[in-house]
């Protein structure tokens, strides 16, 4: 990812004048922790459906933005937005129609077991609220995560996200497991042995486990989507263990995978608690939690809980819009057919003396392994996705090595449009 992001003079001295001032007075003003994407960054002005437009006006093919998830400057959503803020936009401590509409409807996608949602701004902030929940009703304090696993930036949550570095310390009340082999004869059982072992050096030092958190999708650890069935007994194994599961959907959620709502269906497992953001309000600042109501029981009587802008009528509007979209449309069933679609067509470059290694994913969430000489290669990963940029077209790299191309377009994305994409692919490999 450093090469990625990282752009040197040469890079620099391709940007246009305006560019290299946006630069500076970025540098200057938001302080050194931000990064840019790509070797030569962008500068956008605009999006619209699948595209995002520069400064210059050229069109880019997004392939990797899920927060507007049903496509950028979504009609349906902006209205709701400005309808709403036009007319009331206050907190949950007053009455509202609009918010119990929203949570019931949200709610309904879910399994009759997780029926009460808390609502926050971020998706951070809905994991450090699961960690609070989780440790009220366990009684531990023990967090069991992958080892390349990103869940947020919070003092709390950045605690236990290993994949922001060696600079950011784990807590000691952290254990690291490998992320699942898909080529391992019995995926399910090395994971839960992996699992098993976390939570044995977690009781060897005297600290009682409280949760396994996961994104079921695997994002940030290469993009691992199955097969499908294997965290059932990860998930036996914590709670065997008095922790609870926390299933987190920030990435996977509101159909991405294409075979169900969310990513943790896919597995057959219902979790004890869920934390949802990014895509939730298609670009509107909201996220949440959808909890077991016997979990939360004690937590509502022993702490009160007030988000003041999560959950608000305009969150709630948004929100609304986005449910209403993706069932109007008909956006699970395309994600699963033009996610399948692509990845097909991408397992054909996957041939011997290609650095193509192995194609996975489900839906519109799809990894690629980029291999030199069988060995992960985050440089060619790094050049395939500036090249890619160069084309106008735009993905990232995840996974501990920097080595797997992210390729994560909106759930409106078509077969014509990758198309688009395949063809500037091809083009780059050719380079």
């Amino acid at each position: 990812m450093t090469m990625i992001n990282a752009f040197g003079a040469d890079d620099f001295a391709r940007l246009s004048a305006d560019e290299q001032a946006l630069i500076a007075r970025r540098e200057h003003v938001l302080g050194p922790a931000y990064r840019l994407f790509y070797e030569r960054p962008i500068h956008f002005v605009r999006g619209e459906d699948v595209w995002l437009y520069d400064a210059e006006g050229q069109a880019y093919l997004d392939a990797y933005n899920n927060v507007a998830s049903i496509g950028h400057g979504n009609r349906t959503v902006l209205d709701a937005i400005s309808r709403q803020a036009a007319t009331l936009n206050t907190h949950t401590r007053y009455l509202h129609e609009d918010i119990l509409t929203y949570a019931e409807a949200l709610t309904a996608t879910f399994p009759a077991e997780l029926s009460q949602v808390m609502f926050t701004c971020t998706g951070s902030e809905a994991n450090d609220l699961a960690v609070r929940i989780a440790r009220s009703f366990t009684g531990g304090t023990g967090i069991i995560v992958t080892s390349n696993a990103y869940h947020g930036v919070t003092s709390t949550v950045a605690e236990f996200s290993p994949s922001l570095g060696p600079y950011v310390d784990l807590g000691a009340h952290v254990r690291t497991i490998d992320p699942p082999n898909p080529a391992a004869s019995d995926v399910e059982g090395d994971f839960a042995s992996n699992v098993d072992r976390a939570i044995a050096d977690l009781k060897r030092h005297g600290i009682k486990p409280a949760l396994l958190i996961i994104d079921t999708i695997f994002s940030s650890d290469g993009v691992i989507p199955g097969p499908v069935g294997f965290l059932k007994s990860a998930v036996e194994s914590i709670r065997k263990a008095g922790g609870l599961f926390i299933a987190d959907e920030v990435q996977p959620g509101f159909g991405r995978t294409g075979d169900a709502m969310w990513g943790f269906e896919r597995h057959g497992i219902v979790p004890d608690l869920v934390t949802v953001g990014k895509p939730m309000g298609n670009g509107y600042p909201m996220a949440g939690l959808v909890a077991r109501p016997e979990i939360l029981a004690e937590f509502g009587r022993n702490a009160r809980y007030f988000n003041t802008f999560g959950g608000n009528p305009v969150a709630a509007a948004a929100g609304q819009a986005v449910l209403d979209v993706i069932a109007r449309d008909g956006l699970v069933a395309n994600a699963r057919q033009v996610g399948s679609y692509l990845r097909t067509q991408l397992e054909l470059y996957s041939q011997p003396g290609s650095p193509i290694g192995n194609v996975r994913g489900a839906g519109l969430f799809i990894g690629v392994d980029i291999v030199e000489n069988g060995r992960p290669s985050a440089p060619t990963a790094a050049r395939i996705v500036n090249g890619l940029r160069e084309r106008r077209v735009l993905i990232s790299a995840s996974g501990k090595h920097g080595n797997v191309l992210k390729i994560r377009p909106p759930l409106i994305f078509s077969n014509e449009n990758a198309d688009l994409f395949l063809e500037a692919f091809k083009a780059t490999l050719g380079d």
